[in-house]
C-alpha cells in the first residue's frame, strides 16, 4: 500500500511531466524550494485566484482589491513589529548538520500522539459501527484521555515558554520528549536561538544601514498603510474590506516539502476593518465563509479541520487555522486572524499620522479592529493538485492515471479531438475550436489513438473531450466525453458552448 510520503512524490513528478510546475534554475541544477509553474500549472493557479477573488470581491459589496507594492517604507517593518518579533526558534543537530525549527519538531511529536489517538479512534469506530459516538468515547476512553492530556502538557509548556522568551525552556521540553533528528536519530541539540525571516536588501545607490530596505514577508501591510486612501477614495464604510493577491518572501530556516513551504510564495488575503467590541462575531463569521469557499470545491469534508491557535501572535485576540489533509498530513492552509487595532494604532505611532474612520452616525472618530483571511496561493494549489491526483484500475484492467480537479479549476476547460487526421475532420475539428476559445481554454490535440489522447487530458485534469467523426460532417453532433466518469452522449455541436458552460462556470460553486 502506498504511503502518504509516496504520493507527494508521484504528484511531484507528475507536476513536472506535465508542465504543472518545474524545479527553477534546473540546468544550473536548480535552487533549493525555488519553483516555476508551467504552462498548466500557471493556467491552475490563474483559476484558483479567479474563484477567490469572485468570492472575496466580486461577491461583495463592501470588500474592494488592492495591489500594493513590494518595497515599503523600512518603518514599516518596525511598526509592524516584523523588525523585532518576527523570528521562528532555530535549532541545529550537532551530529547531522541539520537545521530545524524547534516549533516544528514539537509540532510533528505531537502529531505522532495525535495519530494514535486517531487510530484508537477509528478500531472503535469499525467496531460499534453506527452506535458509535466520537465525541463521549475521545472523553472517556482511558488512552485518548490520557494521550490528549499528554498533549495539552506540551502545548502549555510550550506557550509558556514562547510567551516568556524562555528558549532553554524550549530545548529543556525537545529533550524531556526525546525528540530526535528526524533523518539521523541524533538527539545532540544545540541551544535554541531567534532567527529573523526577512530578506534584506539595499535600495537604489544607498549602502549601509541607511539604504537597507526589505522584501515584504507579508502582503497586509500594505493593505494597512492605504486603509484612508481606499475609504476616502471609494466612499467606504465600515465594516468594509480590502483584499490583495500578491508575492511575499520569508528567509525560511528549512523549506520543503514541494511547494508547501518557500521562500518566495503567493498571498491572497483580506482584511476586514469593524468597529471595535464586534470582532468576536465577525471572527466567527468569517470562519464559517472561508470554510464554506473551501468544502465548495468538492475535496472531501473530512479533509479539512479547524486547528485554534495555541500560541497568540502579538497583534491578535483570537486565531485559528483552517488545516488540509495533505500528503504530509493535515498542515496550514489559510489564517483567520482577529488582529484587533494593533496594526492602525502602530502605524498611526510610528508615522505620525492618523488612521482613524469617522463614524457619521455616531460623530465619532475611531481606529478599527481588523479580522484578518490570508490563504496561502501555493499551499492552496498543491492541495487542489495532491486531492486530485488519482491513480485507478478501469473495468477492463487497463489503468488511467487522473487529476479529478473542480471543472471550474481545471486548466484547460475541454479538447477537441478529431478522430482521424483526415476526411475533413480536422478542419471540422479547429472550427469548433475556434468557437470555444474565447469562453474556455481548450486544447487541440490530433496525435496518437483516441484513447490515448483520453489519457493524455485525463492527467492533465481536462473535465471534458470533444471527439469530432465521420457523423459530425452529417449532422453536426459531436461525442462529448466526461473526465470522472469517462460517460460518453452524442450532441448537437451549437451546443457545446452552453453544456460546457453550464458544468464548468464558477458559479456553480456559489450555489
Amino acid at each position: 500500500m502506498a504511503t502518504q510520503e509516496d504520493k507527494l512524490k508521484k504528484v511531484i513528478g507528475h507536476a513536472k511531466e506535465y508542465g504543472f510546475v518545474f524545479p527553477s534554475s534546473e540546468i544550473y541544477d536548480g535552487l533549493s524550494a525555488a519553483y516555476d509553474y508551467g504552462q498548466l500549472g500557471v493556467e491552475l493557479k490563474n483559476n484558483i485566484k479567479e474563484y477567490w477573488w469572485t468570492a472575496m470581491v466580486k461577491m461583495h459589496e463592501n470588500i474592494v482589491g488592492l495591489d500594493a507594492s513590494i518595497f515599503m517604507h523600512p518603518t514599516t517593518w518596525k511598526a509592524s513589529g516584523h523588525v523585532d518579533a518576527f523570528n521562528d526558534p532555530l535549532i541545529d543537530n550537532k551530529d547531522s548538520k541539520k537545521r530545524y525549527r524547534a516549533d516544528v519538531l514539537i509540532e510533528e511529536h505531537i502529531q505522532k500522539i495525535e495519530a494514535k489517538i486517531q487510530k484508537d479512534v477509528d478500531k472503535a469506530k469499525e467496531r460499534f459501527g453506527d452506535a458509535f459516538d466520537e465525541v463521549q468515547f475521545r472523553a472517556t476512553n482511558p488512552n485518548v484521555v490520557r494521550r490528549q492530556e499528554e498533549i495539552n502538557g506540551i502545548n502549555n509548556r510550550f506557550k509558556t515558554s514562547m510567551e516568556a522568551e524562555n528558549l532553554a525552556g524550549v530545548k529543556t521540553l525537545i529533550e524531556d520528549l526525546q525528540i530526535a533528528d528526524p533523518e539521523t536519530g541524533s538527539r545532540n541539540w544545540t541551544d535554541v536561538r531567534q532567527f529573523n525571516l526577512m530578506f534584506k536588501t539595499e535600495l537604489g545607490a544607498v549602502s549601509g544601514d541607511s539604504g537597507i530596505i526589505y522584501l515584504r514577508p507579508e502582503t497586509a501591510q500594505g493593505i494597512f498603510v492605504n486603509f484612508l486612501n481606499v475609504q476616502k477614495s471609494g466612499r467606504m464604510k465600515i465594516p468594509f474590506g480590502i483584499a490583495q493577491i500578491g508575492k511575499a518572501f520569508r528567509n525560511e530556516i528549512i523549506a520543503r516539502q514541494f511547494i508547501f513551504r518557500m521562500r518566495e510564495f503567493e498571498q491572497m488575503e483580506m482584511q476586514f476593518f469593524i468597529k471595535p467590541g464586534t470582532q468576536q462575531e465577525w471572527y466567527e463569521y468569517w470562519k464559517n465563509e472561508r470554510i464554506r469557499w473551501h468544502k465548495a470545491l468538492g475535496m472531501g469534508e473530512e479533509n479539512y479541520k479547524f486547528h485554534d491557535h495555541v500560541k497568540l501572535a502579538h497583534y491578535a485576540d483570537a486565531a485559528c487555522d483552517i488545516e488540509f489533509n495533505f500528503p504530509m498530513g493535515f498542515k496550514e492552509l489559510e489564517g483567520i486572524h482577529s488582529r484587533t487595532d494593533f496594526d492602525l494604532m502602530s502605524h498611526e505611532k510610528f508615522s505620525g499620522k492618523k488612521l482613524q474612520y469617522f463614524d457619521p452616525e455616531e460623530n465619532q472618530n475611531f481606529v478599527p479592529y481588523v479580522i484578518e483571511t490570508s490563504i496561502g496561493l501555493d499551499r492552496m494549489f498543491l492541495a487542489t493538485l495532491s486531492n486530485s491526483f488519482v491513480e485507478e484500475t478501469l473495468e477492463d484492467g487497463s489503468e488511467r492515471t487522473v487529476l479529478r480537479i473542480p471543472p471550474a479549476l481545471a486548466p484547460v476547460k475541454a479538447a477537441v479531438l478529431p478522430l482521424l487526421k483526415k476526411d475533413g475532420l480536422p478542419e471540422k475539428a479547429r472550427e469548433i475550436m475556434k468557437a470555444l476559445r474565447f469562453d474556455f481554454n481548450c486544447q487541440y490535440d490530433e496525435k496518437d489513438a483516441i484513447g490515448r489522447r483520453y489519457r493524455r487530458q485525463d492527467a492533465i485534469g481536462t473535465p471534458y473531450c470533444i471527439t469530432v467523426d465521420h457523423q459530425t460532417l452529417e449532422d453536426g453532433t459531436v461525442t462529448i466525453r466526461e473526465r470522472d466518469g469517462m460517460k460518453q452522449d452524442r450532441v448537437d455541436m451549437k451546443d457545446l458552448s452552453k453544456i460546457i458552460g453550464d458544468r464548468v462556470a464558477f458559479k456553480n460553486l456559489f450555489v
